[in-house]
């Protein structure tokens, strides 16, 4: 049976103030609206039959249980066979309900909302058309919220490109946390996208936060209020969502249909926001200086037309625009900018350098192997063309190899630690770049002089596959610095039918090599 909306007239969400033109038709709704059902999945589609049916796949194989889920897909008026597919598998599962718009609204912000408010379990998660779930991944939420009584849990989200996998958003799974103040986890709000979070339902309808209907940042607005408001979040390392960046979504992935300074625009529109919204000072610190830095200064001077193009000066133009926006803050909002290389940057830009920051630019994307100064046990990048005020740009961290060798099939690695983060530093990690799920994490040890080690046995990496793996040492929870290698030093051990080389990689690192 269809059946008619406007979210104006329904009463499941009474606290929200949708757009009066927003119309929408129920053409099946799950038949089953009393089953206590454990989580909702919501899926907004527009053209997405290329990997839909994988999509759907996931959540049928989801070992919480399919029946277990109440599945709500909104078509956003798509013109390929995805409602066919949607309506093909919503004939033989009554927990699915399929929803479309009345028109358009290219944006997924608004058929999100209109899933949250048919929702009828306790929790909510977002599933975009492309994109699959790890089959464990809603079990793994679901039971963390149901011990934790928090309002909000997030995991590992995988990237999936034509080069392999790879985890982002580590900072916000890099370890297992219950019942922390989002506020205690490093750079929280530095990834806002939908990927492996759940919610609880009640939290998001009572808060009365919904996605703005923009063609692009919706979901960072979004997130960033759910955040600000959660008094306590869990986090988990387990892998739960894949998100699809192969070459087959670039024409339907709404963020390629955005140009640059569209993006600009709605992070512009998101800052007015957030400082509307009377924010906790400290709150609304560490997301300006998150929208500043990445969205309104890196993201135009990191754009591919913006390093083409002649007319470079209409992109400085454009930034000293923005930073006007910023003179009624009372703080200065680059004081904790993540890379100091753009505090350097804005500084430039504040004093009209636009062809200075040009060759910066060019010098930082060019030379990959930079130099780098100690002076009073702190790590310095050399900027060789810059004045003394600039010349030195300070490094959270900066790590250089000491010595390495084997003991029978024990690998025991020296190294030397340079700048603030010593006493930050958790592990070390040996990964695969190009499958997120091969990786060892190790222990540390690090003195007080800054001297560190790293020693295990061979046997213990037997079950990463062959493949070349980069070792990285972890500090403040989630960062990642390289083990600087001055003079080539490789070392190859082979132990039961397996090689291992430790050699020196092209950007003067150590690195392994498993065959």
């Amino acid at each position: 049976m269809m059946q008619k909306y406007r979210l104006l007239d329904t009463t499941i969400l009474k606290h929200f103030k949708p757009n009066k033109k927003l119309a929408y038709t129920v053409h099946k709704q799950s038949t089953s609206r009393q089953k206590d059902y454990l989580v909702t999945v919501i899926t907004p589609v527009y053209n997405g039959e290329s990997f839909l049916k994988k999509s759907i796949k996931s959540v049928m194989n989801q070992t919480i249980g399919f029946n277990n889920i109440e599945y709500i897909f909104i078509d956003d008026c798509s013109t390929d066979r995805s409602k066919e597919i949607i309506f093909h598998f919503a004939r033989d599962h009554e927990n699915i309900t399929v929803v479309s718009l009345d028109c358009h609204s290219g944006s997924p912000g608004r058929p999100r909302n209109i899933g949250v408010e048919l929702a009828s379990s306790p929790y909510i998660t977002f599933l975009d058309a492309d994109d699959w779930l790890d089959s464990n991944g809603l079990q793994v939420l679901y039971k963390i919220l149901e011990e934790t009584g928090d309002p909000y849990v997030v995991g590992r989200t995988i990237k999936v490109d034509s080069q392999g996998t790879k985890v982002i958003g580590e900072h916000q799974s890099c370890k297992e946390r219950r019942s922390v103040s989002p506020l205690s986890i490093p750079h929280i709000f530095n990834h806002l996208g939908p990927t492996a979070r759940m919610m609880r339902t009640s939290f998001i309808k009572e808060q009365q936060i919904q996605f703005p209907e923009m063609k692009f940042a919706e979901d960072k607005q979004f997130f960033i209020e759910v955040l600000a408001n959660c008094k306590t979040i869990s986090t988990t390392t387990k892998p739960i969502y894949y998100v699809n960046r192969l070459d087959e979504t670039k024409k339907t992935r709404l963020t390629n249909q955005t140009n640059i300074l569209q993006k600009t625009k709605y992070n512009v529109q998101v800052v007015h926001y957030i400082l509307n919204q009377k924010f906790d000072i400290e709150i609304e610190k560490m997301i300006i200086n998150r929208m500043y830095e990445f969205d309104l200064m890196k993201s135009l001077l990191a754009t591919p037309h913006f390093q083409s193009t002649k007319l470079k000066l209409l992109y400085y133009y454009k930034i000293k625009q923005i930073l006007k926006t910023t003179k009624k803050l009372t703080y200065d909002f680059s004081e904790n900018f993540l890379q100091p290389i753009h505090k350097v940057i804005y500084e430039l830009i504040r004093e009209g350098r636009y062809h200075t920051v040009t060759k910066l630019l060019e010098w930082d994307k060019s030379i990959k192997v930079k130099e780098v100064v100690i002076k009073n046990d702190q790590p310095y990048f050399v900027i060789p063309f810059l004045e003394e005020k600039y010349k030195y740009i300070p490094m959270p961290i900066f790590i250089t190899f000491t010595q390495h060798y084997c003991q029978g099939n024990q690998y025991i690695l020296h190294f030397q630690i340079y700048g603030d983060h010593i006493h930050s530093i958790t592990d070390v990690l040996i990964c695969d770049g190009k499958n997120a799920h091969n990786e060892y994490v190790l222990p540390v040890t690090v003195r007080e002089n800054g001297e560190a080690l790293i020693e295990f046995k061979l046997d213990s990496l037997k079950n990463l596959p062959a493949s070349i793996y980069s070792i990285f040492v972890r500090y403040n929870d989630y960062m990642k610095m390289n083990i600087r290698q001055r003079i080539k030093n490789e070392m190859k051990y082979r132990y039961e039918n397996r090689e291992f080389t430790f050699y020196h990689t092209p950007y003067s690192n150590i690195g392994l090599k498993i065959k």
